[in-house]
């Protein structure tokens, strides 16, 4: 993941606002004159600080990125007397806890990758990025709990965690995120 540049306080307000609108309404229905009014920007400031749409929209992914990996690491360091064989289990309550706070609409990620086709589109590489890491977080946490087979149990678990996200976020199955962490339990025994 690449860090997040220092932004000045007008382009963290247009970043802050964006990502709201962005998730909130989609990327298509929200334009760049509204995400400048809602920010108190000039146009010219957002294209000087973003360059392009574009950009902007990769810009909160990368943050947004960094905050669900941010959560993520947190909420597994704060259960150090956690064994390793249970450790892949609490990036489930990461989830419980970000889609309670966070995740009405489901995955940002998800849902900007259903609206961005082009795949020459920034934001589309940044989405790659943080699956990619999701799924190298789960294999880690799996071999270190000495898992056989850490890469399918890993890939099993990165499924559960994305089918978990949809399901809660479309009220189809409730207590969407402990089903999915139970099954998760069964495969890690």
């Amino acid at each position: 993941m690449t860090t997040t540049r220092t932004l000045t306080p007008a382009a963290e307000r247009v970043l802050d606002v964006a990502g709201k609108l962005f998730y909130a309404n989609g990327i298509h229905a929200v334009g760049v004159d509204s995400i400048a009014a809602a920010a108190r920007v000039t146009k010219k400031t957002l294209y000087d600080r973003f360059g392009s749409k574009e950009a902007l929209v990769a810009e909160y992914l990368r943050r947004r990125d960094e905050r669900w990996r941010a959560h993520v690491l947190e909420v597994v360091a704060r259960s150090p007397r956690t064994t390793p064989a249970r450790r892949p289990l609490l990036v489930f309550d990461a989830l419980d806890e970000w889609m309670a706070a966070e995740n009405v609409r489901g995955c940002g990620f998800v849902n900007a990758h259903a609206e961005l086709p082009d795949s020459e589109h920034p934001g589309r590489a940044v989405i790659k990025e943080q699956k990619e890491w999701m799924l190298g977080y789960l294999r880690e946490l799996a071999e270190a709990a000495g898992l056989r087979a850490a890469g399918k149990v890993a890939e099993s678990l990165f499924i559960l965690i994305e089918g978990a996200t949809v399901a809660a976020s479309l009220e189809v199955v409730p207590g969407a995120v402990s089903n999915a962490k139970r099954i998760a339990k069964q495969l890690l025994e």
